[in-house]
């Protein structure tokens, strides 16, 4: 029987079945969902072949959503901080996050020209679950890549129907990896991308935290690729089809190889405070270079880090009357000088989700015959056999 922590449901290896050689330990999904209360859900919409026809399809897109504190939980809020490597990107109510250390809504993701959608299906389906809630103004966190090489991504394809079906669909356990929800229709490192999640346990003392990343991964140039410290990308002989001229027919320009973006959820429910949740997502630039990239300029590349546990102090509501003479918010948090262990969770963490979203999954082929090839996994696990690792 295999183990969630390396094999996907359907018993498709994930990178850890592969053999690579990966540190850390992961928790029991060896997911995000390993943090208490984190559900994701995800809808995929994938329609037609053929010539781009806009409003039409090809599709090749959806929705990811990701419930911090479960269903039950929303409105109540998570010590937060966030962190832009490249700004090429959008993730929307970061304001907010800079200015109170905290949101208490869902993160929904997906390309790039369906924010607006995301962002009304997040207020529409807050307004059916907590319309106490929704009475305050409500500053979703919407963020996105961009599909437009596989995907019809000005047709208006994903709607706020499928948003709120994304968000009703979250569950805690294994969670879909590669060509599914927000990441359909992604490539990383010009192989077939998409989402990749991991986690790591952290020991402090007699306890135990969880820190993990979800990625939604559309980065990186195929010279760059490197799995567990081996560059393998220029090793791997396989067809690029994105190496062709469609990017100056389509778009008159042609932006390196390596453009795309990447977005990155971490989670944890170790007490921090909303600085030290900036402090993790700093570091997922780490783990991200791991696997190769160096960002690039027409990358967006935006992380949010954020802790579970619970967080007082920081409100969620207005206040209503003049404040009490006892009225003060408690946060418990990590003193900084211990927090070593959760920055180098989160590297693992996100390097091994990125390797995830490669691994598990296959070629597509999108609008007007644009293909993208899978990872050659073989060969991957070849190489590392060559090495003896």
């Amino acid at each position: 029987m295999t183990s969630p922590q390396t094999h996907t449901t359907d018993g498709r290896p994930r990178a850890r079945g592969l053999q690579i050689p990966l540190t850390g330990r992961p928790g029991r999904f060896n997911a995000i969902t390993d943090v208490p209360g984190v559900e994701v859900g995800q809808v995929t919409l994938v329609e037609g072949d053929g010539p781009l026809r806009v409003g039409s399809g090809p599709v090749r897109t959806g929705v990811t959503a990701i419930l911090p504190r479960g269903r039950d939980g929303v409105g109540r809020p998570c010590a937060a901080g966030w962190h832009s490597l490249n700004g090429n990107g959008e993730l929307t109510g970061t304001t907010w996050i800079e200015e109170s250390g905290a949101f208490n809504l869902p993160v929904v993701l997906s390309n790039t020209h369906a924010v607006g959608a995301c962002h009304t299906g997040v207020v529409s389906w807050v307004n059916d679950v907590r319309p106490q809630l929704a009475r305050q103004w409500l500053l979703p966190v919407c963020g996105e890549t961009w599909d437009g090489y596989l995907n019809d991504i000005n047709g208006a394809h994903v709607r706020p129907k499928h948003v709120e079906q994304a968000l009703n669909s979250a569950a805690s356990g294994p969670v879909p990896e590669g060509s599914v929800g927000g990441g359909t229709g992604m490539n990383c490192y010009e192989f077939k991308g998409g989402n990749g999640t991991a986690s790591r346990l952290v020991s402090y003392g007699a306890r135990e935290f969880v820190v993990a990343a979800f990625v939604q991964a559309n980065f990186g140039a195929r010279h760059e690729l490197t799995v567990a410290g081996h560059q393998v990308g220029t090793l791997l002989d396989v067809e690029n089809p994105m190496d062709s001229d469609w990017f100056a027919a389509d778009l008159g320009v042609r932006p390196p190889p390596g453009a795309g973006s990447v977005i990155v959820v971490v989670a944890t429910d170790a007490p921090l405070l909303p600085g030290q949740c900036k402090a993790l997502a700093r570091r997922v630039p780490l783990g991200l270079a791991r696997t190769g990239t160096t960002g690039s300029h027409f990358s967006g590349d935006i992380f949010l880090a954020f802790s579970t546990a619970d967080a007082d102090g920081l409100a969620s509501a207005f206040p209503l009357g003049p404040p009490a003479d006892d009225e003060f918010g408690t946060l418990r948090f990590l003193p900084w000088g211990r927090m070593d262990p959760f920055y180098e969770a989160v590297v693992q963490s996100v390097e091994e989700a990125v390797l995830n979203a490669l691994v598990v999954n296959e070629d597509m082929v999108g609008r007007d015959g644009h293909r993208t090839p899978r990872l050659p996994v073989d060969a991957v696990s070849a190489l590392f056999a060559d090495t003896g690792e």
